[in-house]
């Protein structure tokens, strides 16, 4: 089969689209044929070698594919030959393997997905469900009326817009082009704020009314994340998780203890998807939230492009540049 192979670290020339031999599905696992692969920014890590959570070299990486069932092991009972059907890594010993025609998974770590799901929205999940975590479980099921969604454009971004949507807030997407903001307000975002040219705050202050946001949710960290913990409506809550911009300013403490945002009583959690790394009910009830919705056609991903698996590198350098609005997949 042909997948993509990572045998050293670095930029993304390091991915080799190479011919390797086709896994055979052992006991109590199945052969699945991808039909999409999805692109992720953990990907980038894992190539780049800084992922902390880093697969053991030589590596296939990728950690979602959507496809259908091509063999059965021994021991596998109530699935049938070209049944759809779902991969995380998440649900793997290592975040990596998608990268490729076939992968064979424990019947356990599969999610069976309904008859006439679009395998290319399904190839999208993994994005969901960190965002319905960021939605659902770290704001304790309590996310309030109204969400600023910091890189709204990207995969994650989108999906929360969408998610939040759904969860009956007011989605304000935040982003850095007038570009941007045409496809998040034609995606379905109440409010789209361009960072680059708009006053944030002020945008923010008008859309609320004076009241500031319920929720904030934040990749970018630096002074992006103080600014916008000063936006947040009382008793309001900001979750970090990431820090694709900059480290977390030393100066955030003091903004929170009798700093500017102090009479709001903000609260700011640091969220990453590796708290449930040990808790796999938590990711299981997050997809059977998600497969449900994408079933009755309540999720639609904002697609970006659509590679051959063999651009690889092309995907990873559109990331990087932040060409990106939506998603990037990939076709074996």
């Amino acid at each position: 089969m042909k997948a993509i192979l990572l045998t050293r670290t670095g930029d993304p020339s390091v991915l080799d689209y190479v011919e390797v031999p086709t896994p055979r599905p052992k006991p109590g696992e199945v052969l699945v044929k991808a039909d999409t692969i999805g692109v992720s920014r953990p990907e980038l890590l894992v190539r780049a070698g800084t992922y902390k959570w880093m697969p053991p070299m030589p590596a296939i990486p990728g950690i979602e594919m959507a496809g259908t069932v091509a063999e059965l092991g021994a021991e596998v009972n109530g699935l049938a030959i070209g049944q759809k059907i779902y991969v995380s890594a998440r649900e793997l010993p290592h975040r990596a393997g998608c990268y490729a025609e076939y992968i064979a998974v424990p019947q356990r770590a599969l999610r069976v997905l309904p008859p006439h799901t679009d395998l290319e929205a399904a190839a999208c999940l993994s994005n969901y469900q960190v965002a319905y975590h960021l939605i659902h479980t770290a704001t304790r099921g309590v996310p309030g009326q109204s969400a600023l969604i910091d890189g709204a454009s990207g995969g994650l971004g989108s999906a929360a817009v969408q998610l939040a949507k759904l969860a009956g807030m007011t989605a304000i997407a935040l982003v850095s082009s007038a570009e941007r903001v045409r496809a998040l307000k034609d995606y379905g975002a109440d409010h789209a704020i361009d960072y680059t040219a708009e006053d944030v705050a002020a945008r923010v202050a008008k859309i609320t009314r004076g009241k500031g946001v319920d929720l904030v949710l934040n990749a970018a960290g630096g002074e992006q994340l103080n600014r916008q913990v000063a936006m947040l409506a009382p008793f309001g809550l900001a979750v970090s998780y990431g820090k694709l911009q900059a480290p977390l300013k030393d100066d955030l403490l003091g903004q929170l203890d009798y700093g500017p945002a102090y009479e709001q009583s903000p609260a700011i959690r640091f969220f990453t998807m590796h708290t449930f790394d040990r808790r796999p009910e938590y990711r299981a009830e997050s997809m059977r939230y998600l497969i449900d919705h994408l079933a009755k056609g309540d999720i639609k991903p904002l697609i970006h492009a659509r590679l051959p698996l063999k651009n690889a590198r092309w995907a990873h350098e559109m990331l990087e540049a932040r060409q990106v609005i939506g998603k990037v997949l990939l076709k074996p």
